[in-house]
């Protein structure tokens, strides 16, 4: 049985925090190439629990005489799937993200164009908005909510 929704969707396995250089130019190549081997090992991750899924579907996939079992069974393949649709999105903007990388574009808020820093950067990286900016919008979206 494949884990669980663990936490590969917020957490990064094996990377070394950036340490940036006196006076370094801020999403320099060796910034840009820490985030791109992030990025790229993130998505690799997710590539494997898709697979791993897709395998376990087919391995446990089971026509269960009694009812409960086989409702039990469905729920699980559709909390699964409901996971890896979310990975998916995820797999798609990490794409955009590298994209952004590609386009000397990464790093700077979508909002008001600072730069997002390494460190939240490294917590998110495919954050668009500077702290400030999120806080702002989160702000906006809960009393749009109410």
């Amino acid at each position: 049985m494949p884990k669980k929704a663990n936490k590969s969707t917020t957490q990064f396995k094996n990377f070394v925090p950036y340490k940036p250089k006196k006076g370094e130019e801020y999403m320099n190549d060796r910034q840009k190439d820490h985030f791109r081997a992030i990025l790229g090992a993130w998505k690799a991750e997710l590539m494997e629990e898709v697979d791993r899924t897709v395998s376990h579907m087919k391995d446990e996939a089971a026509n269960f005489p009694d009812p409960a079992d086989r409702a039990t069974q469905e729920e699980e393949f559709s909390l699964e799937l409901r996971t890896r649709d979310r990975e998916r999105k995820l797999i798609k903007k990490i794409e955009s993200t590298l994209e952004l990388i590609d386009n000397d574009d990464y790093g700077y808020c979508d909002s008001c164009g600072v730069e997002i820093g390494i460190k939240r950067l490294e917590a998110r990286p495919t954050a668009t908005l500077c702290i400030d900016c999120k806080t702002l919008d989160e702000i906006k979206e809960k009393q749009e909510r109410g």
